[in-house]
């Protein structure tokens, strides 16, 4: 599942590293959902957050609960330089010219990491988890697992990405694997 969302995804600015709170909207937001939604069901799974504040708090509104796990590998993209800026106060900037255009991922964020980076940080804490679980983390990182898991439906990063609050149940089975969106 997704953070609720935060001042910085309100202001569209790069928010990866830095350990922002909901914003009260946000708060709002969830607090909604969760009367809406249905989540699924937390009992018997690991609760497992990036250990991100967004995160820890998106749990406890969500599922009254605070995360048994803390996995800081499943934080967002650190984005370095570009962090807590728009892409209109950086899109002169030749650095971050050169990391959007980067199809290879192999281009890292001044005092960051590239794409290739992040995915294998975050698929490496995604496959040490050895038991069913009820993740919370970033848009990001629900995107490139999603990827990673269901390549067949070539789906981009921004098509998976789930709203704020919003996921996936996924099931990774010896025989398949299935993906249920969790949505109102």
């Amino acid at each position: 599942m997704r953070h609720g969302r935060t001042e910085a995804n309100e202001r569209r600015l790069y928010c990866g590293a830095s350990d922002l709170c909901l914003s009260a909207a946000g708060r709002a937001e969830l607090k909604a959902l969760r009367a809406r939604v249905r989540y699924p069901e937390a009992e018997g799974l690991l609760r497992v957050s990036s250990g991100m504040r967004r995160a820890d708090e998106t749990m406890a509104l969500l599922f009254g609960a605070e995360p048994e796990a803390r996995v800081p590998d499943l934080r967002e993209m650190n984005f370095g330089r570009f962090e807590l800026h728009s892409y209109e106060e950086l899109k002169a900037d030749a650095d971050y010219q050169a990391w959007i255009c980067d199809g290879s991922g192999a281009v890292s964020t001044p005092g960051g990491e590239s794409s290739a980076e992040f995915r294998a940080r975050v698929f490496a804490a995604a496959d040490a988890l050895d038991r069913d679980a009820l993740v919370v983390c970033h848009g990001g990182v629900i995107a490139a697992l999603m990827a990673r898991w269901f390549p067949g439906e070539q789906r981009n990063m921004y098509q998976w990405q789930p709203g704020f609050g919003l996921g996936y149940v996924v099931e990774l089975e010896a025989d398949g694997r299935r993906f249920y969106p969790v949505n109102p």
